[in-house]
């Protein structure tokens, strides 16, 4: 399935003239490339989005996973656990950020947001990696803690949580994949495979190793808890 994204958005104080070179490389960077990735048994299109340069990370993979996800829950009670994928299309399920100032987001740290009403599906993309670890004082295993409340707290019987990490940015999630004491029941992974941003499906042994670069992932980890 594909979908369509305004790539040529006018950027606030940028000339027509930086927005159609933008505009250019990015079809350029589309025609040049492989078009697809594989995961979970289905094919995707690689996301090429102006915001963040999707092309260039693991962005390019994760909102094409999570889009079809929301589209399989569609008329569901969804929430997304960072403000991530609004930033790519418009969406109207909830979204708790405790940062990020955006009309619509809740503005809470997980672990103290309790809704009225549980949800069907709970979403998050490279987010929960940095609670208790970007903290001060740091608290790794905060990161259990967030899962366990939303899973007890957040989550409807029946429901979904599945979420994105990266490996090696975390030392605490890695430790716990490394001794397999994975905080999910199931996960799947993909790695980067060269400096086109490719991407494959892999496993744990073969992407453990792997260490975090400068603002990208070269390995993320797709784990899913069913309520």
């Amino acid at each position: 399935m594909s979908y369509t994204y305004d790539y040529t958005s006018k950027a606030a104080g940028e000339s027509a003239s930086k927005r159609y070179w933008r505009s250019l490389k990015m079809a350029l960077t589309r025609w040049t490339r492989t078009k697809t990735f594989r995961f979970d048994g289905r094919d995707y299109e690689y996301l090429y989005h102006p915001y963040n340069r999707t092309w260039k990370n693991e962005r390019g993979i994760e909102i094409p996973i999570f889009r079809e996800i929301l589209l399989q829950h569609e008329g569901r009670r969804i929430l997304e656990v960072g403000n991530v994928l609004a930033h790519y299309f418009p969406i109207t399920h909830d979204v708790v950020d405790k940062y990020e100032v955006s009309p619509g987001v809740t503005n809470q740290d997980i672990i103290e947001f309790v809704p009225q009403d549980k949800y069907d599906l709970i979403v998050s993309i490279s987010t929960l990696e940095h609670v208790g670890w970007d903290e001060q004082p740091q608290q790794p295993p905060k990161l259990l803690e967030a899962i366990n409340h939303l899973r007890t707290t957040c989550l409807a019987p029946g429901g979904s949580l599945i979420a994105s990490l990266p490996v090696g940015y975390n030392a605490y999630f890695d430790g716990l994949m490394n001794s397999g004491k994975s905080p999910f029941t199931s996960q799947h992974f993909l790695k980067r495979i060269s400096k086109q941003n490719y991407w494959v499906e892999s496993d744990w042994n073969q992407v453990r190793d792997v260490s975090y670069g400068r603002f990208v992932a070269y390995a993320i980890c797709i784990g899913t808890i069913k309520g």
